[in-house]
């Protein structure tokens, strides 16, 4: 059931999309080789406990911390340990959320941590573009499948795979609410956008293989081919208008390309 959200409702959930705003600021200043990934994930607790909010992750199924930290050919999911230190040359998928009176908000992205080789510095630069332009698609009167497409066709002309394991999702009260966004799909088709919903919309792109396994820890998703893999994350709420990015840095309406 798709539960359509009031300005009320919206205006919490961008409370949150402003907190991890602030959080991915952080990250893009504390990500350093040498920093491990329990380190990543304290300094982001913190944060989200002093400006009055909770993560969303932690406990969430089980899951032990409040980032999900995802090394080079993992794909989302991993999880922070004091053992994993980043080092020249990584990437690193940074997944956060977190809760403000019950609202959820929801955002990732991918770091580079120095100089990348060409096309891995390509992977994180196409899957960044094909949100853009899902979330171009983010208006009334749009299908599900035109946010879809977007991504898919963007991602594969570059020679890059979708993952089709993972898809984003509606938020609101939950994590995770309806309807799932498939990064793959066909234009003109599913369901229509209408003013009031809110989308997580999150591609999860590969150098190889879309094909991915998941860890003994029982969380960690990798892909099988052992290409490395990108992600990146908003929350977007459906207006009469122009989308409205939650997580964007200074919480405004966007201008969709």
């Amino acid at each position: 059931m798709i539960v359509l959200k009031s300005a009320r409702e919206i205006a919490l959930m961008r409370a949150g999309g402003q907190i991890l705003a602030e959080a991915m600021a952080r990250l893009r200043e504390i990500v350093k080789p040498g920093i491990s990934t329990l380190e990543i994930d304290q300094e982001i607790e913190a944060l989200i406990a002093r400006r009055g909010a909770k993560p969303a992750f932690k406990g969430y199924r089980g899951f032990p911390a409040t980032v999900c930290t995802s090394i080079n050919e993992e794909v989302v999911h991993g999880i922070p340990s004091a053992a994993r230190r980043l080092k020249e040359e990584d990437i690193i998928g940074l997944d956060l959320g977190c809760v403000v009176d019950g609202y959820y908000a929801d955002a990732a992205f991918t770091l580079a941590l120095g100089d990348l080789p060409p096309r891995v510095a390509e992977l994180l630069r196409v899957t960044k573009e094909s949100l853009d332009l899902a979330i171009a698609q983010c208006r009334p009167g749009r299908r599900l499948g035109d946010v879809s497409s977007a991504v898919q066709h963007h991602v594969e002309a570059a020679g890059f795979g979708v993952v089709r394991a993972f898809v984003g999702h509606g938020i609101g009260r939950a994590l995770h609410e309806d309807p799932q966004i498939p990064n793959f799909g066909e234009p003109g088709k599913g369901m229509l956008l209408k003013p009031g919903m809110v989308l997580a919309i999150e591609p999860m792109v590969t150098m190889g293989s879309w094909e991915v396994r998941i860890l003994p820890d029982r969380w960690t998703a990798v892909t099988v081919d052992g290409g490395w893999a990108a992600h990146f994350e908003h929350t977007v709420a459906i207006t009469e208008g122009d989308p409205d990015i939650l997580t964007a840095p200074d919480g405004s309406r966007a201008q969709a390309a």
